[in-house]
C-alpha cells in the first residue's frame, strides 16, 4: 500500500526533483515559494526531512539527507534535539493524510438522508494506507498547518478532527481552487469549528419554524387540492430554511437585492414561505380565478414574484424570475437582471445585489446552458461578482434516472469546477448543518465575489409531479422514502432531546401554521408592504400602451453635426490602423455633409443622440465592437498597444458631458446564455437600449429557447415587458446555407398580440430612426431587426443628414423614382430588404416604366394603412408581385400573403417570385445561387407564373 502511495503521490516519482528544488528554495528563504508550498513545508519545521532509504528514492536520498542537515542549521526551523528520520517520515505522511481529507473527505461524508449505500472505501483516508499502526495513533505530531486550535496532537486526535470536519454531514470541495487565499479561508473556516454548527436555542427554534412552514404548505396543498400539480418540495424542506438564511445573512452583510431563478420543484413553497406571497392568492390560482388578467397567462409554478422583507441589515428586495419549463434556461436571465440592478445602483462588486440560482441535480449536470452561464461569471461584460448556486439534490432525475444515466461525473455539481467554484455538499436531514453551510457560502461570496455551490442532498417524497408513481422505476428507493419520518419530525426529536422544545411546543408550531393557511395570511414576517427603494424602476409609464408607429425621432441638423464631430474625434496619441483611419475620416466628411451617410454612420449617430439625451446603450455580440463585417468600429484600437493595456478608445463614451453610458461588449462565443442575459437585463432596465447582435442572423438558432419562451411570449404569459433589440445580419449573397438567412419566417410565426416588432430597414436613415424610436416611444416591445450585409457599403444604400434631421421611421417606403408616371404603372413589385436594390438595378437596365417598387420595412405589425395608401396611388395596377430572396417556404411570403390580399382591389392578381421551396435556407454553390437570383429578379418583371392568387 505504501508503494502505491509513493507511485501516485506528488511527493514522489517524476515530481521529486521539482519538490526538492522547491524545498531548497524554502530553506534559504521561506518567502520565495508559493503560499501553498510554504504551508506544506511549515509542517516540517520541528523535524528534519525524509531520507531516501527506499529503492524508489535512492537517486535523491543524499539530497534529502542534506536537507536534514541544513534544516538543523536554519534559523527558521525550531530544533527538538536529535534527528529521528523515521519520525520525520511519519510527519510527512501525516501531512499527506491531512491533504487527503481536504481533497477527498467529502466523498466519505455522511450526506445521504436515505442511507441507501454504505460509505465508499477510500484507502487514502485510512492511517494504515501510510503504514501507520495502532501504536502510532497516540504519537504526537506537528499540526501547525491545521486550524484546529492546537499545534501538536496525537495522530488519533488529528484523524478525529479531520473526520469531524470533512466527513460529517457537511462535505466541502475546494482544494482544486488555484487561489491560495481562498483555500486558506476554507481551511480556517471549516477546521476552526470542525464544520460543526453551534447555534443558540432561539436560532434552532427559528430553523424549526421554517421547516414547519415548508412541510406545512405542502401538506395543506396536498389535502386541499388533491391531484393538482405543484411539484412538491417534500423531502427537501431544508431548502426553505436555507433560503431564509440566505436572505437574513446576506442582508446582514449589506445585500439589498436578491434575484432568484429556479425551476418548478419547491417554487410554490418559496413564493409563500420566503417571498411572502399571500396564501390566499396562491389558492385562488389553484381554484382557477383571475383567468382574464393576461392574454395567455401561465401555470402557477412558472410565475415570478417580488417583495421587500426585513433583515438584520435592513430591507432586502426579493425578485423571483418568471421562467418556463425549459430547465436552467432562466439562469442567464437572472444574471442579466442582476447585472442591470448592480449598474443602476453603482454597485461595483456585487456587494448590494446577489444572484441566486436554484438547480435540480439532473438538470445542473445535464443542461448546456449551465456551462454557458458559468462561463460568463468572470467576464467583464457579464460578470455579476459571484452567484450563489443552490442544488435541490433529489438524487434522481425526472422519473427514472439514476446517477449512472444522468451524468458522467461523480457529483452533479462537477461542472462548476471549470470556474473553480467551491462546492458545499450537505445532508438535508441535518437542518443546522444546512444553515451553517449556507452561512459559509454567503460569506465566501461576499469576501471573494466568486460563484459558490450549496448542494443540499435530500430526496423527493412524491413523483416528478403529484400524478407520477416513481416506485414503478425506483422501488427500493421509494420504500426507504415511505419509511422516512420527514426532516421536520427528525429535527423535532432532536430539539426535544436537547430541551430546546417540548413535544407540545413542537405540535403548536404545526397548528399555528395550519391556522395561517386557513386564514390565507402571510407566513413570512415581516413583509414590508409599503417599502419602496429609491432604486426601484417605475414601469407604469410603459404599461397598457396601445401600439403606435409614430415617434418624434428627428434630431436638429446642428446637433447631428456636433455629434458627428464628437464621434470622429480621436486622441492624437492613438495610432489607428490605416483601414480604420480611413473609416473615421470618411465619417468626418459625412458629418459635415460632404458625403452621404453609410449604415455605420447612421447607426453611430443614433447611439450618440440617445446617450446625449440620457438613454443608455448596451450593445453586445461576438464581434460587436468592430462588427462582424467591419462596418461599426465603435471601439478604436491603438496599433502600438495591447488591448488589455487600455489600448482602445470608444468615441461614443465621449459624446457630451453627463451623458448616459455606452457599453459595447464583445461577448463570449455563446448565443443562448448571452441572449438570455440581455433579455434579463432589458426586463430590469427600461431606460437602456439593450441590443444583442448575432454574427450571422441564423446563429440565433442556438438561442431559440430564449426567443420562444421569453422574448416572444413573456409579456402575454407573465406581463413581463422587454425592449430588447436583436440585430440579425440577413441577406442572400451566395455565402451558403448558414450565412444567408436570419430565419425571418420563424419570428413572423411567433408574432401575435402585438408582442414584438419585426423589421428589415434598407437605409441608414431608417436604422437611425428605428433605433431612436425603440427608446422614445413610451412602451417597450422586443425589436427584431434583419440587418444587412452587402448594404453596409452599397453605393445606393445611403442617406443624407437632412433625412435624420426630419421625418421618422417609415414602415412602408413607396416608389422613389420621380420619373415614373403613376397612371402608366401596371405592376407593383413589393419586397423587403436588400433585394430591393437588385430590383431597381434590373428595372434601370431594362428601362422599364410600367412597374413600381414598394418596400415593406416593417413586417410586423403589418402597416395596413401605409400599404393601402401606396396602392391607391396606382389605379391601373392589375398585378402585384411579392419578391423575396428566401425560398418560398421560408422568408415572409406565407405570413405576408394574406396581408397583401387584404389591401388589394377586386380583380387584382397576386403572385410570388423567389427561390423555390427548399429544405435548406440557401444553396452552397455560388453559380447556382446566382442563377436562382437572376430567375427571381426576372420573374418579378416577367409574366406571372407559379402561384397566382386573384382577389
Amino acid at each position: 500500500m505504501m508503494q502505491q502511495f509513493r507511485s501516485n503521490s506528488y511527493l514522489f516519482g517524476g515530481n521529486a526533483p521539482y519538490v526538492e528544488e522547491l524545498y531548497e528554495a524554502y530553506l534559504n528563504n521561506p518567502a520565495s515559494v508559493s503560499d501553498h508550498w510554504r504551508d506544506y513545508f511549515d509542517a516540517l519545521q520541528n523535524v528534519p526531512a525524509v531520507d531516501g532509504s527506499s529503492a524508489s528514492d535512492v537517486a535523491h536520498g543524499p539530497i534529502i539527507e542534506s536537507f536534514a542537515q541544513r534544516a538543523k542549521a536554519n534559523t527558521f526551523v525550531q530544533q527538538t534535539g536529535s534527528v529521528d528520520l523515521a519520525t520525520a517520515r511519519k510527519q510527512v505522511y501525516v501531512q499527506a493524510l491531512i491533504d487527503a481529507y481536504r481533497f477527498m473527505g467529502s466523498r466519505w461524508a455522511n450526506l445521504d438522508p436515505l442511507k441507501r449505500q454504505e460509505r465508499p472505501h477510500i484507502p487514502e483516508l485510512e492511517p494504515a494506507f501510510y503504514d501507520f499502526t495502532e501504536a502510532d495513533m497516540d504519537q504526537v505530531f506537528h499540526a501547525g498547518n491545521l486550524y484546529f486550535g492546537f499545534e501538536q496532537a496525537t495522530l488519533r486526535e488529528i484523524v478525529k478532527a479531520l473526520r469531524d470536519t470533512y466527513c460529517g454531514t457537511i462535505g466541502v470541495e475546494f482544494m482544486y481552487i488555484s487561489d491560495p487565499e481562498q483555500k486558506r479561508w476554507w481551511k480556517e473556516r471549516l477546521e476552526s469549528i470542525r464544520a460543526t454548527p453551534d447555534f443558540s436555542a432561539e436560532k434552532k427554534k427559528h430553523i424549526f419554524e421554517r421547516l414547519t412552514a415548508a412541510e406545512g404548505l405542502e401538506r395543506y396543498l396536498h389535502t386541499k387540492f388533491v391531484g393538482q400539480k405543484r411539484f412538491s418540495l417534500e423531502g427537501g424542506e431544508s431548502f426553505i430554511a436555507a433560503m431564509d438564511e440566505v436572505v437574513r445573512h446576506s442582508g446582514a452583510l449589506g445585500v439589498q437585492e436578491i434575484v432568484i431563478g429556479m425551476a418548478h420543484r419547491g417554487r410554490l413553497n418559496i413564493l409563500v414561505n420566503t417571498l411572502g406571497k399571500m396564501p390566499a392568492d396562491l389558492f385562488a390560482e389553484f381554484e382557477g380565478k383571475h383567468l382574464d388578467e393576461l392574454p395567455a397567462g401561465d401555470v402557477k409554478y412558472h410565475k415570478g414574484f417580488s417583495s421587500d422583507v426585513s433583515t438584520p441589515g435592513g430591507p432586502v428586495h426579493l425578485s423571483l424570475a418568471f421562467n418556463p419549463s425549459h430547465l436552467e434556461i432562466v439562469n442567464p436571465v437572472v444574471e442579466g437582471s442582476a447585472k442591470a440592478r448592480m449598474e443602476r445602483r453603482g454597485d461595483p462588486d456585487g456587494s448590494q445585489v446577489l444572484p441566486v440560482l436554484v438547480h435540480g441535480d439532473a438538470a445542473f449536470a445535464g443542461q448546456g446552458v449551465v456551462m454557458e452561464t458559468l462561463n460568463l461569471a468572470q467576464t467583464r461584460g457579464y460578470g455579476t461578482y459571484g452567484t450563489l448556486h443552490v442544488v435541490i439534490n433529489n438524487q434522481i432525475g425526472f422519473t427514472t434516472s439514476d446517477p449512472r444515466d444522468a451524468r458522467s461525473t461523480l457529483y452533479c455539481s462537477d461542472v462548476v469546477k471549470m470556474i473553480e467554484a467551491p462546492v458545499i455538499h450537505v445532508n438535508g436531514d441535518d437542518p443546522e448543518a444546512v444553515i451553517l453551510a449556507t452561512q459559509l457560502a454567503v460569506d465566501f461570496r461576499a469576501k471573494f465575489h466568486q460563484d459558490v455551490v450549496l448542494d443540499i442532498v435530500c430526496f423527493r417524497k412524491l413523483g416528478h409531479n403529484e400524478q407520477d408513481t416513481p416506485a414503478v422505476t425506483q422501488p427500493l428507493m421509494y420504500k426507504k422514502i415511505a419509511q422516512h419520518p420527514g426532516t421536520r419530525a427528525l429535527y423535532a426529536e432532536k430539539l426535544v432531546a436537547q430541551g430546546v422544545l417540548n413535544s407540545d411546543e413542537a405540535d403548536a408550531y404545526v397548528k399555528r401554521y395550519r391556522q395561517a393557511m386557513d386564514e390565507g395570511q402571510h407566513t413570512v414576517d415581516p413583509v414590508l408592504s409599503n417599502y419602496k427603494s429609491k432604486y426601484a424602476v417605475d414601469w407604469v409609464p410603459f404599461l397598457n400602451r396601445k401600439w403606435t408607429d409614430a415617434a418624434d425621432t428627428a434630431v436638429p441638423l446642428a446637433e447631428l453635426k456636433r455629434l458627428a464631430e464628437r464621434i470622429t474625434t480621436v486622441p492624437e496619441t492613438l495610432k489607428l490602423h490605416p483601414l480604420v483611419e480611413r473609416v473615421v475620416n470618411d465619417r468626418r466628411a459625412m458629418g459635415k455633409g460632404e458625403a452621404p451617410l453609410d449604415w455605420g454612420m447612421g447607426e453611430h449617430l443614433a447611439y450618440a443622440s440617445l446617450v446625449a439625451s440620457g438613454y443608455a446603450v448596451r450593445l453586445t455580440g461576438q464581434d460587436s465592437g468592430r462588427g462582424t463585417f467591419t462596418h461599426r468600429h465603435a471601439v478604436l484600437h491603438d496599433q502600438n498597444r495591447e488591448s488589455w493595456d487600455d489600448g482602445s478608445y470608444v468615441p461614443l463614451k465621449n459624446v457630451t458631458e453627463n451623458q448616459a453610458t455606452f457599453n459595447v461588449i464583445d461577448s463570449v462565443l455563446s448565443e443562448e446564455a448571452v441572449l438570455g442575459f440581455e433579455y434579463g437585463y432589458s426586463t430590469a432596465e427600461p431606460n437602456t437600449l439593450v441590443l444583442w447582435e448575432a454574427q450571422f442572423g441564423d446563429f440565433a438558432n442556438g438561442a431559440q429557447v430564449v426567443i420562444d419562451q421569453f422574448i416572444s411570449s413573456g409579456e402575454v404569459k407573465w406581463g413581463r415587458v422587454s425592449g430588447l433589440t436583436m440585430l440579425l445580419p440577413h441577406g442572400y449573397e451566395g455565402q451558403g446555407p448558414e450565412h444567408s438567412s436570419a430565419r425571418i419566417e420563424r419570428f413572423l410565426q411567433l408574432c401575435a398580440d402585438h408582442n414584438m416588432q419585426v423589421v428589415q430597414p434598407t437605409t441608414p436613415a431608417q436604422v437611425f430612426h428605428l433605433l431612436r424610436r425603440q427608446m422614445i416611444r413610451l412602451f417597450r416591445k422586443p425589436l427584431i431587426v434583419a440587418t444587412p450585409k452587402s448594404l453596409l457599403r452599397h453605393k445606393e444604400a445611403v442617406s443624407s443628414l437632412s433625412e435624420l434631421a426630419k421625418g421618422s421611421f417609415r414602415t412602408i417606403i413607396g416608389e422613389t423614382d420621380a420619373t415614373l408616371e403613376p397612371k402608366k404603372i401596371k405592376r407593383l413589385v413589393v419586397c423587403s430588404g436588400r433585394v430591393y436594390y437588385d430590383l431597381v438595378a434590373h428595372r434601370r437596365e431594362a428601362k422599364l416604366k410600367d412597374a413600381a417598387i414598394i418596400r415593406v420595412e416593417q413586417l410586423y405589425p403589418f402597416p395596413h394603412k401605409a400599404f393601402e395608401a401606396e396602392l391607391k396611388k396606382y389605379e391601373h395596377v392589375t398585378e402585384i408581385v411579392w419578391v423575396q430572396d428566401e425560398p418560398q417556404n421560408q422568408g415572409p411570403w406565407f405570413y405576408i400573403e394574406h396581408h397583401l390580399l387584404e389591401g388589394m382591389k377586386e380583380g387584382q392578381k397576386l403572385a410570388y417570385s423567389g427561390r423555390p421551396a427548399s429544405a435548406s435556407p440557401a444553396v452552397g454553390y455560388y453559380a447556382k445561387h446566382y442563377e436562382q437570383q437572376k430567375q427571381l429578379i426576372d420573374g418579378a418583371f416577367g409574366r406571372l407564373k407559379g402561384a397566382v392568387r386573384v382577389k
